[in-house]
């Protein structure tokens, strides 16, 4: 079924349910969102398709307009599409930087250049998908979005972060512990010494 989002253009919605399902693929114990107001509540937007319209579960700023999220993955993800139901009226936000493969960002980190970045429009059915650049979003192994609001809005809501793409499990590469010997140890040669002699008399 198409829908018409206040960007001006249709979407299908039929199709996106089926691919918006990387929020399988987050480490949510270890997600973390910077400024919400109720301590956990950020993780709570990452919903499956069926449950994004939910309103009982958002996140909301705490003291200003701006929500930041660490999103660790439990594998490497290709990002290919981005979609965000925001707050009502002015506690919608106005646009996200994306940010890769940066653990543990702070508010002090965001004047870093971005990845990417979007402007948001309205978009209450959570259809309109956000297009990442494939070429830089091909091996993320950590996400990290940052949120504002426009000049004149206190706080921002957001009731769900949709994630599409590929995913690929983290490659485990044991530990090889070699032993270098930086000086010749004598009694090494000593006892190489008398093995020869003994192989010699016998």
């Amino acid at each position: 079924m198409a829908h018409q989002c206040s960007c001006g253009g249709i979407h299908n919605n039929a199709e996106l349910g089926i691919q918006y399902n990387l929020y399988k693929k987050i480490d949510i114990e270890n997600t973390e969102c910077l400024n919400e107001c109720e301590e956990g509540s950020g993780a709570t937007v990452f919903k499956s398709w069926e449950n994004r319209l939910d309103r009982n579960k958002y996140v909301e700023s705490d003291m200003d307009n701006e929500l930041l999220f660490n999103i660790p993955f439990t594998g490497n993800i290709k990002l290919k599409g981005l979609i965000i139901i925001g707050g009502e009226d002015n506690f919608h936000p106005n646009k996200v930087k994306l940010y890769k493969n940066r653990p543990c960002m702070t508010f002090d980190d965001v004047t870093i250049e971005p990845e990417q970045e979007f402007e948001l429009c309205v978009d209450t059915n959570g259809i309109h998908e956000y297009s990442p650049k494939v070429v830089k979003f091909s091996s993320v192994y950590h996400l990290s979005l940052h949120f504002t609001g426009i000049g004149r809005t206190d706080k921002i809501k957001i009731y769900y972060i949709g994630l599409k793409g590929e995913w690929l499990p983290l490659h485990q590469h044991g530990v090889t512990i070699c032993t270098y010997e930086l000086r010749p140890q004598m009694n090494d040669h000593l006892k190489e010494s008398h093995e020869d002699i003994d192989r010699t008399i016998s």
